[in-house]
């Protein structure tokens, strides 16, 4: 069976770099979570204004969705996907019991950097500390690491792939 990886964490925490590194080096299809976002959700995000649950439904759903699909085909994948919430992360396992998560974790001041230093991104840094305050880490029932933040991009990639 083929491995499929959430690569989960704040904004800046470096998921989407970090998870299409690994789909690169597992040869799987990278799955970018941002880009499942609605319209609605994308504006309200770039006012600054935090999503609800209710907000998120939609794309919890369409995610789990092309987990469900990989998992049907057998085929590998890796998704990016803060996955704050321990039911948020449910909501994706469900599609597959087998999937496992890889948590960027790291300091705000880090994080806020990285956020500050790119451009492009309806994320604005003012939003950090909602996804701080809603961060609930991988409980030990779950399968899945937590890596440090500090670590380079290939550090990160060959600590998860350890675990394949």
């Amino acid at each position: 069976m083929t491995a499929r990886w959430v690569v989960m964490g704040v904004s800046g925490s470096g998921k989407s770099c970090i998870g299409a590194a690994l789909a690169d080096a597992l040869g799987v299809r990278f799955v970018e979570g941002d880009d499942y976002h609605s319209p609605a959700n994308i504006a309200k995000m770039r006012a600054g204004v935090p999503l609800t649950d209710a907000d998120r439904a939609a794309w919890l759903a369409s995610l789990a969705a092309e987990i469900a699909r990989a998992a049907t085909a057998g085929q590998g994948l890796v998704l990016s996907c803060s996955a704050l919430r321990r039911r948020y992360r449910d909501r994706l396992r469900a599609a597959d019991p087998g999937l496992r998560f890889a948590h960027i974790h790291g300091e705000r001041a880090l994080f806020a950097q990285r956020m500050q230093a790119r451009s492009n991104h309806f994320m604005p840094p003012s939003l950090l500390d909602s996804q701080l305050a809603a961060l609930e880490p991988l409980q030990a029932d779950e399968a899945g690491l937590t890596l440090d933040a500090r670590l380079s991009p290939a550090e990160l990639v060959n600590e998860i792939r350890g675990q394949v």
